[in-house]
């Protein structure tokens, strides 16, 4: 069967990862902030220096990916506010719902799901919508979470603490110029970057044992409707108005379809949102992401 295999080689390897991630953290009640500073500082900045410069993406190209990824972000959450007032949320679980459907899940589970469904070479626009999703996070995220009350000139500092986009500037630099780093460096460069992705899906399995279960069900079904659903079909309507094509356009709709982050969680216990409304959207759209990611695959693999 088509969709089984699909299912097998793409899917289960990032699945049973995340679950020895998820059983360790279990067993040992270990604490996942360690390995995420590790992963936010070094790997994931590394990572995504090493996958533009070796691809030797166009400038114009990241801006056009980055600006695709924004449009697609941002028109997701208004669709999610919208249901979200409909629906008649209160403010803390409307402003739960906006960022768990506006932010995905797009370095833990969407590189290494890519990486698996569509090679290696088809990472580079997957770290630039992983980038740009990392910068609407500390930037629009925190004030969505912060109900209007942080500066924008508070947000727009956090920017200074995101490593990855000065990984971004650096890549730029490189490709201009066409300068190359010493060996020694470019193979600390490979060695740590081919050790991003396990430890990012290790660090999933460590942050889905924290989940809490909400009663909030109207809450519960549109963010991981907005994620599963329509995000993809946003991503591919979108795909076609910019005019990607090939893995940028593969890219960009697989990760339009991803779970919602996990870094949620952490807005929402810093901005006393609903964490136990949070936490359940990132799980439930985490364990149910599958079966809307293995036939979006093949499709696109078609």
């Amino acid at each position: 069967m088509p969709l089984l295999n699909v299912f097998v080689n793409n899917l289960l390897p990032i699945l049973l990862l995340s679950g020895a991630g998820f059983a360790l953290g279990k067993a040992l009640k270990l604490d996942s902030r360690p390995l995420g500073r590790v992963i936010f500082y070094i790997l994931s900045p590394v990572l995504v220096f090493n996958l533009l410069t070796s691809s030797k993406l166009a400038v114009e190209s990241i801006i056009l990916m980055m600006g695709y990824s924004t449009s697609v972000m941002l028109i997701v959450a208004g669709i999610a506010f919208v249901l979200g007032k409909l629906f008649h949320l209160e403010r803390s679980s409307l402003t739960a719902v906006v960022l768990t459907s506006m932010f995905a899940n797009n370095g833990n589970y969407g590189l290494p799901l890519i990486a698996f469904a569509f090679g290696q070479e088809a990472l580079a626009y997957a770290s630039i919508y992983f980038v740009t999703n990392s910068l609407l996070l500390y930037t629009v995220g925190v004030m969505i979470a912060s109900l209007g009350h942080l500066p924008l000139k508070e947000a727009l500092l956090g920017l200074l603490k995101v490593p990855a986009i000065y990984a971004i500037i650096l890549a730029v630099i490189f490709i201009r110029t066409g300068w190359i780093l010493p060996a020694p460096i470019q193979k600390t460069v490979e060695l740590t970057a081919g050790g991003a992705v396990p430890a990012m899906l290790i660090l999933l399995g460590l942050e889905l044992q924290k989940v809490e279960w909400t009663n909030n069900l109207r809450a519960l079904s549109i963010p991981v409707v907005c994620r599963l659903l329509i995000g993809p079909f946003i991503g591919w309507t979108l795909a076609a108005l910019f005019g990607l094509n090939g893995n940028a356009r593969k890219d960009g709709i697989i990760d339009a379809g991803i779970s919602s982050a996990v870094m949620t969680t952490v807005l929402a216990n810093e901005f006393k949102l609903d964490s136990s409304l949070v936490t359940a959207i990132v799980f439930v759209s985490t364990i149910l992401s599958p079966l809307t990611l293995t036939p979006l695959i093949y499709l696109l693999g078609r």
